[in-house]
């Protein structure tokens, strides 16, 4: 018989203790799915499970015992650090210790330093099989992952318990249960770690079990989908909600995408429940397959995807519209005032701004990028698409775009573009939304933190020469400023943690090649 043993899960939702208003109101509503079907899997198999979901309150281990026999953590890139140094602490404990999400498939001969295991795709048998070794592995780490997805997950009622610990945390009654009803995404985004992973719908009996028991078990019920693209089969998922929560009554969120957002389609999800949608415009140029817009491109896309925009606001009371900033295609001013000119003639839209980001192996594009030199070593606290662009821009000078980048921002979160953003809407809680994010991190503070950055640029020689590529050396500001970030846990960061080689996937990718080629020579 196994032995029982005691497991954590840990969910880190938040890279470092945390202040900030937005991150207190919305972090629990952020967890993740897997770290709790990861927990499910666990009890299932007989073993003391302890799970948490770190919202950035207190410290990381709060919530965790510290004689744990096996931990997993599952982390963002922005996280990675945190994650190293907990994983850091539990190993002196005598823990074994594993990384499951988005970092651990995008820089996993990274992670491999600092942990025993290294999940890239997950299902039952991974765990189980890890769970039967819990070896330890040093100096590297084994990496582990299935051939597929998994075909089914375990449902909100086996997630309860873990569902409800994570959202006690959040300070008001704005709760949203983490749901998701499909996998991977049909579309091919260069840039997307998602694009990789064949779309796969999951149980639509399941989907539907999971409404019903949250309309059964939870005041003021809200949902928040996780579908990478949510609605791909759309008169499917529709019916499934409108049976199993009728006339709207358990409110959600999803990402979607412009292509399926029709005037039908938006006013049915309105009826739905739908309170808002997240959809990717990305570039005025190219991606036009998510937008709907086909060869359109330049200030015809912008008319379009306003006219669009504005007519899902007269159905569904919020909308992010959601862009990547220096992208190959962008050059000169033109991409930003197209993008001011979106903003004036699309008021209610909440713009959110990602920078051109490169995540290690999450996508085969990042290989032409590392072989080219234009990847920054950034250590990965950083790496969130906002505080650092780790990609050298193809068409501007850093200083140039950051001057680009921050009016396009001023004119995004002036007061009055934050004013006409608050009466473009009807729904309280919409308003809310819209001036808590404007008011925080993703608005006033990260702009302020771009203008700080854009200073250096031209008055610290150690950041313009690093963003420059003239040193590897990670400049003092990057590294007090994680020092500073993680506290306490600044003393658990093993050595070396604080860098990584942004360019291991090409030369792994150029080794197999190498290898490759000589057997073939050899046979």
């Amino acid at each position: 018989m196994q032995k029982k043993l005691r497991i954590g899960v840990l969910d880190l939702a938040a890279r470092a203790p945390t202040k900030g208003m937005f991150s207190r109101i919305m972090r629990a509503n952020l967890a993740s799915i897997m770290p709790q079907v990861v927990a499910v899997w666990c009890e299932q198999a007989g073993h003391e499970v302890h799970f948490d979901c770190y919202t950035g309150i207190g410290a990381p281990t709060d919530g965790l015992p510290e004689d744990l026999d096996l931990l997993f953590i599952s982390a963002f890139t922005r996280s990675a650090q945190l994650a190293y140094a907990v994983s850091h602490l539990y190993r002196q404990r005598g823990a074994i210790t594993a990384l499951g999400g988005p970092h651990a498939r995008c820089y996993p001969d990274d992670a491999r330093l600092y942990f025993d295991y290294v999940l890239g795709v997950t299902d039952r048998s991974v765990v189980d099989d890890l769970v039967s070794d819990r070896s330890v592995h040093k100096p590297l780490g084994l990496c582990l992952s299935a051939a597929q997805q998994p075909r089914d997950l375990p449902g909100v009622r086996e997630r309860w318990k873990f569902i409800t610990k994570t959202l006690d945390k959040a300070p008001t009654r704005l709760k949203f249960v983490p749901m998701i009803g499909s996998l991977g995404c049909p579309y091919t985004c260069s840039f997307c770690i998602d694009s990789l992973v064949d779309y796969q719908p999951l149980e639509y009996a399941q989907i539907r079990e999971d409404l019903k028991f949250i309309g059964r078990n939870m005041p003021n019920p809200r949902v928040l989908w996780h579908d990478p693209n949510f609605g791909i089969r759309f008169n499917d998922y529709l019916s499934v909600i409108e049976e199993a929560a009728p006339n709207g009554s358990i409110p959600f969120l999803a990402e979607s995408t412009l292509s399926l957002l029709s005037e039908k389609n938006a006013m049915r999800l309105g009826k739905a429940g739908c309170l808002a949608i997240l959809p990717g415009i990305e570039s005025w140029y190219d991606l036009g397959n998510k937008s709907g817009t086909g060869r359109r491109q330049g200030e015809e896309k912008v008319l379009r995807v306003s006219e669009q925009v504005n007519m899902i606001l007269r159905h569904i009371p919020y909308i992010q519209t959601n862009f990547v900033l220096g992208l190959d295609d962008d050059e000169g001013a033109e991409p930003f005032e197209l993008t001011k000119r979106f903003i004036t003639l699309s008021p209610g839209a909440f713009p959110a701004y990602s920078l051109l980001s490169a995540f290690g192996e999450a996508v085969p594009q990042n290989i032409g990028l590392q072989r080219a030199g234009r990847v920054l070593g950034f250590p990965h606290y950083f790496l969130d698409n906002n505080k650092a662009m780790n990609v050298r821009p193809k068409n501007y000078a850093w200083p140039e775009f950051y001057d680009l980048l921050i009016d396009l921002m001023e004119h995004s979160f002036s007061r009055g573009a934050v004013y006409r953003r608050f009466r473009a809407t009807n729904r309280p809680i919409a308003k809310l939304m819209n001036a808590v994010r404007a008011y925080s991190s993703e608005g006033f503070f990260r702009l302020k933190y771009h203008r700080k950055l854009r200073g250096f640029m031209d008055t610290d020689r150690q950041v313009r020469n690093y963003l420059e590529q003239e040193t590897d050396v990670v400049p003092d500001f990057y590294q007090n400023t994680v020092n500073r970030s993680l506290g306490a846990f600044a003393e658990y960061l093993p050595t070396g943690a604080m860098a990584h080689d942004q360019n291991a996937y090409s030369k792994k990718v150029d080794v197999r090649a190498q290898n490759a080629a000589q057997a073939i020579r050899l046979s």
